[in-house]
């Protein structure tokens, strides 16, 4: 009787030392998270895999940059007006919209066109990507590749800019429009690999894609 009083007594002691051990571990934890929230306490790599773990996070998690929603005003006396590069005499003058933005996808643009001189022709250009024009007053001529057309006040046009393009203010007065460049790049067009023509009675040889210089672009 008294060897089993004695054995229950240490299996008491004992689930007494390791409740009494998880709770101070419990309290030191809680204590050192609330160190960590309110910044008094910089943790180490172990202490992150450790919290990591507990919330199925990869460490990564803890060093990628708290996204934050894109949100810049550009003031009108903010901007600054910039000519036509490449020419010594320019036909228009543009503003951006998007100065301060980084990493934009796209770049906004107020441009003037001004009327062209006496034996002045218009440069062509090309960039990648694709353009959108809006124009706010006036009338403008776009000559895109053998393509051309003459816009007024509200008309609209969206190009391939990677093709060659050029403006012209049309009349005495200038011509103001709203421009949008956008990086995406050009959709890939995929080839087709053609089936060889089998002699009667001969089974087709399929070529793989790879062999004639193709990728599978699915």
């Amino acid at each position: 009787m008294s060897d089993t009083a004695a054995t229950v007594s240490k299996e008491s002691t004992q689930k007494t030392q390791v409740d009494t051990e998880t709770t101070e571990r419990f309290i030191a934890e809680k204590r050192f998270l609330s160190q960590l929230e309110t910044g008094r306490v910089v943790p180490t790599l172990r202490n992150l895999a450790r919290i990591a773990m507990v919330f199925s996070k990869d460490l990564s998690y803890f060093f990628e940059a708290e996204p934050q929603a894109m949100f810049r005003i550009h003031r009108r006396k903010e901007r600054v007006r910039m000519p036509q590069t490449g020419v010594d005499s320019p036909t228009y003058f543009f503003e951006s919209l998007g100065y301060m933005v980084p990493d934009r996808h796209m770049d906004p643009y107020f441009a003037e066109f001004i009327p062209l001189g006496a034996h002045q022709e218009p440069k062509a250009h090309m960039h990648p990507g694709y353009e959108f024009l809006y124009v706010l007053d006036g009338e403008l001529s776009l000559q895109h590749g053998e393509n051309r057309c003459t816009l007024e006040a509200g008309d609209a046009v969206y190009f391939d800019s990677t093709t060659a393009h050029s403006y012209i203010c049309n009349g005495a007065k200038s011509t103001t429009a709203l421009i949008v460049t956008m990086h995406q790049p050009l959709p890939v067009q995929s080839a087709v690999p053609l089936r060889p023509v089998a002699a009667p009675g001969v089974r087709p040889m399929t070529i793989p894609p790879t062999a004639m210089g193709l990728t599978d672009r699915r």
